[in-house]
């Protein structure tokens, strides 16, 4: 007998060779039912997976929070996809089909892309192999014995030739079809229940524009059909949030190809939401002490070479422009410049911490099929800061950078304190060539950071390989309305560049000490932290943010003098108004409005011009009623200049 210890911390006796699937038999039934893969001892492994020695055993199942569970689910399905395409289409070549953290894709070499006609049948022909209930089987073969059996299948065999001599290889057979997999797998096709193709697009093998462009099929899969029906719902509310569609409606931004690709152009609407965000965090870092700057969009390569970007992130800069007796270089980041500024002149301990601020104008070369809107693109204009501190004043300061972040987030835009999560991004001590190499410095950055983290009492989690190439950070991973875990603010700790930039200051003993750089971002890019709003909020931005803040809507002709001296009014107040004067009904104007997300409208008719007044409709509220017009300014200027919503 061999003992078998449970999430739980329980012990189970069972039979040596006793496979995953008895243990969760031996449990209940209920577990067996609804299993999808185990974990021995940290590694995820298949149902049939025989335990020879005591261990430690998860079991995964397809439940909200356990994505290895999910992910053996829909691995398992993207076999069965590609099987259906092998019936369909013969002569298909195979590259890869990864679960991912909604569904799953496979990548396949056709002769021309794939019709909606064509998915509807590779569907119905999933659905077949579901219903035939096939066994599914794992088998290893040796290197030589794979490349015979991928005969015929050029991706297959590039992937085995990479794979180093006396690894074990493994298939996974189901039927007909075989495919090159890790795994883990479900036992049978039967497992699966509910299937949908959502969409199909081109890719390039490996992500590289120098391969040649397959067709990517992505697709998901349920154990049940009612969640389908929800995910298929929460598809239909990501449309409605997807920033794309409503920067077209709310005409914020546009692109062109004459401009190019990852190169959004802001529209006024959208030029009036980046003015004010931009404002509202200069200002906020002004009362923290920082101090702007502007520096140079282009430097000499010799800048990036002593920094070390040069050696760590040159694949993602743009091309060297060769300018005279110079090589020059669009900046990727900001940082080199702003150790410069630093460098300047002479400091003293007593001037420490040194802020140095900028919104300045990043770039960097993402590949056509990753640019996307307004959050991934190649032209980014960065909140970016560094302060340049004592050893005394780390604790403090990234206090104080954590403290903003909060504000900003969660006072300020509303975001829940549920939806943040604090990562401690360290280096992955395995790929050294990564990072800049000094141990030493490494391993203190990385503590400080860590001892800051529990001293605060921020609950947080590791993440090794996450760093950047000069220093570990703090990431504030946020979860958005479409799912998605993003990172925006930032707080990174470098001992590095102040190193390599020799940079000083004037200690108490009269002696020269480095300082440490603590790198932060608040809002990240502009342009991202936009997209990032936009979808969290559909476009409905609080009225402080919002491109047009009021609409006033006279009932006819006769009000069009006193609709424009309110209009006057409100703009002197700074308030961002429009009249619709055009002859439509009134009722047209407001669903016009509403579409528009336009926070109020001022109805004005014969009643209001006589009596000074002004209808009051809220885009959330509907009809509030008549104020008089000093009453609407007052509070509208109450809920703008407090930044908060439904005052009126």
């Amino acid at each position: 007998m061999i003992k078998v210890s449970l999430k739980d911390g329980s012990i189970l006796e069972v039979e040596k060779g006793s496979s995953i699937l008895d243990v969760a038999k031996k449990i209940s039934e209920g577990l067996a039912r609804v299993a999808t893969c185990g974990e021995i001892d940290n590694e995820i492994k298949d149902l049939r997976y025989e335990i020879k020695e005591d261990c430690n055993l998860v079991i995964h199942t397809f439940n909200n929070d356990d994505l290895d569970g999910k992910k053996a689910y829909w691995h398992t399905t993207s076999h069965i996809m590609a099987q259906a395409v092998k019936r369909l289409f013969p002569d298909v070549k195979f590259a890869i089909g990864p679960s991912i953290d909604e569904g799953f894709y496979y990548d396949f070499d056709v002769e021309k892309p794939f019709t909606d006609e064509d998915k509807e049948k590779i569907e119905q022909e999933m659905k077949k192999i579901i219903k035939e209930n096939i066994k599914i089987e794992r088998f290893s073969l040796s290197k030589q014995e794979a490349l015979e059996l991928m005969e015929g299948q050029p991706y297959k065999q590039e992937l085995i030739n990479e794979l180093p001599e006396g690894e074990e290889i493994s298939f996974y057979k189901q039927g007909d079809f075989t495919d090159l997999c890790a795994g883990p797998h479900l036992e049978s096709t039967g497992k699966v229940k509910t299937i949908k193709i959502l969409s199909s697009s081109g890719a390039y093998w490996r992500g590289s524009e120098k391969n040649k462009m397959l067709q990517r099929i992505y697709a998901i899969s349920f154990p049940k059909a009612s969640l389908l029906e929800e995910y298929m719902q929460i598809l239909e509310d990501r449309k409605a949030r997807d920033h794309r569609k409503i920067g077209k409606d709310l005409e914020l931004f546009m692109t062109h190809p004459l401009v190019g690709a990852g190169l959004p152009m802001y529209l006024p609407n959208g030029a009036t939401i980046r003015r004010i965000l931009e404002r509202y965090i200069q200002d906020k870092e002004l009362k923290l002490g920082y101090e702007h700057v502007y520096t140079p969009s282009l430097a000499n390569v010799d800048l990036y070479k002593t920094s070390g970007h040069w050696d760590h992130y040159k694949e993602d800069m743009f091309p060297v422009m060769k300018m005279e007796n110079e090589e020059m270089v669009l900046r990727p980041m900001n940082c080199p410049h702003h150790m410069l500024v630093y460098k300047n002149k002479l400091h003293s301990y007593r001037d420490l911490p040194i802020k140095i601020g900028e919104l300045a104008h990043d770039f960097r070369y993402e590949d056509s099929g990753s640019v996307c809107g307004l959050e991934r693109v190649r032209q980014m204009c960065q909140n970016d800061a560094h302060l340049f501190v004592r050893l005394d004043q780390i604790k403090e300061e990234v206090g104080k950078v954590l403290k903003l972040i909060v504000e900003v987030y969660q006072k300020d835009f509303g975001f829940p304190e549920s939806s943040f999560e604090y990562r401690l991004s360290l280096r992955d001590k395995n790929n050294k060539e990564k990072y800049i190499d000094n141990d030493e410095m490494w391993e203190t950055a990385e503590s400080q950071l860590r001892e800051i983290l529990t001293e605060l009492k921020i609950p947080f989690y590791e993440a090794e390989g996450e760093a950047a190439f000069y220093g570990p950070k703090i990431d504030i991973q946020i979860k958005t309305a479409l799912n998605h875990d993003v990172t925006i603010p930032t707080c990174q700790l470098d001992f590095a560049l102040p190193e390599r930039f020799e940079l000083e200051y004037i200690g108490k003993d009269g002696e020269k000490h480095r300082p440490v750089v603590i790198h932060r971002a608040i809002l990240g890019s502009s342009d991202r932290f936009i997209s990032f709003l936009l979808e969290e909020t559909k476009g409905l931005l609080p009225t402080w943010l919002a491109p047009m803040q009021v609409k006033i809507l006279p009932i006819t002709d006769d009000q069009h003098e006193y609709a424009y001296q309110v209009k006057e009014e409100l703009i002197k107040e700074g308030i961002r108004v429009e009249v619709d004067d055009r002859n439509e009904k009134t009722g047209y104007k407001i669903r016009e409005a509403q579409l528009q997300r336009i926070p109020y409208m001022l109805v004005v008719g014969a009643k209001e011009v006589e009596n000074n007044l002004v209808a009051v409709r809220s885009r959330e509220s509907g009809d509030i009623g008549t104020m008089k017009m000093e009453e609407f300014k007052e509070k509208i200027l109450e809920e703008i200049n407090n930044k908060s919503k439904n005052t009126i």
